[in-house]
């Protein structure tokens, strides 16, 4: 770390806007990326995320797409904070979803330091992403993602760790899981290519296909990208909870725990507490939660 760097500064910062376009073909091969139909060529729920079903003028777009809209915010350079982006850890995501989501669409998107904590040894960066319909000017979204940037820790200039955040504490924070036995269990196989294709969606971080630089981060392989897991997860909720409909998704909060290996099986667990659904995802091969947190719903079934 730079002796430089003022994180008071790095606060007050102003981030140039930035333009996103995405088309159908970006929309399935997102869906694809994050295990939609990979069990069944024709599943119910999931065809109308990959083709025009029984008529549709286009297909419908997962919720957890619009966590691609936030990639951009990542690529930050501030003077004085210095970090190997190829080490940077994905340690939460958060999004409200306003309105729904067109099947392609140009996109304008603000961004804007969320908050900034000094841990030792590392330092976490809290952005967050307001994406815009170009034509309309209507805010379709919001993403505040959490990055852990190893070695770039230690910028206090007193002996209190320096803190910032803008937003309620409430939001996106973490969830105890309960104790109980879930309402339902969804079980997924990965493929030992899902990175390689969840890549294809814009996320080239080589952490998730260089053997080397996975090496060097500390896994034995190249690890799937944390927002696949969480498309894989909020994929389970609107199967399960959600019965197929995923215009009911209002919130998504998801917290990563652990890394989880291309071909691995993921195993998610849902609670019902009015609207909001608990859920936590595990590794079945190693018995490992992997991403806890919550969904909250514009309702719920009344076949449930």
């Amino acid at each position: 770390m730079s002796p430089d760097f003022d994180p008071e500064k790095f606060a007050s910062l102003k981030f140039p806007e930035t333009p996103y376009t995405y088309s159908e073909r970006d929309v399935a091969l997102y869906a694809l990326g994050v295990g939609a139909c990979a069990r069944d060529a024709v599943d119910s729920d999931e065809l109308k995320y990959v083709y025009h079903e029984n008529g549709q003028k286009s297909i419908q777009v997962l919720p957890t797409f619009t966590a691609l809209f936030s990639l951009g915010s990542l690529k930050f350079h501030v003077p004085g904070l210095d970090f190997d982006p190829r080490l940077l850890l994905h340690g939460q995501q958060y999004i409200e979803i306003y309105k729904p989501l067109p099947t392609s669409a140009s996109l304008n998107n603000t961004v804007s330091l969320a908050g900034l904590h000094d841990k030792g040894k590392a330092a976490v960066v809290e952005m967050e992403t307001k994406s815009y319909d170009k034509d309309s000017g209507a805010l379709l979204c919001m993403n505040r993602t959490t990055v852990f940037l190893r070695g770039a820790g230690g910028f206090s200039k007193s002996s209190h760790p320096f803190s910032y955040s803008n937003y309620p504490k409430d939001q996106g924070s973490s969830v105890k899981i309960p104790k109980g036995q879930p309402f339902a269990v969804f079980e997924d196989c990965t493929l030992p290519s899902q990175a390689l294709l969840y890549r294809l969606s814009g996320d080239y971080n080589p952490l998730h296909s260089d053997p080397m630089i996975a090496k060097i981060a500390g896994f034995t392989l190249p690890i799937l990208h944390g927002l696949c897991t969480l498309g894989f997860a909020v994929r389970a909720i609107i199967k399960c909870i959600c019965r197929g409909d995923s215009t009911k998704v209002k919130c998504i909060s998801g917290r990563f725990l652990l890394h989880v290996y291309p071909g691995e099986t993921l195993v998610t667990e849902m609670w019902l507490q009015g609207s909001r659904v608990i859920y936590q995802t595990k590794v079945k091969e190693r018995s490992r939660a992997v991403l806890s947190g919550y969904v909250d719903l514009h309702g719920l079934s009344s076949s449930l």
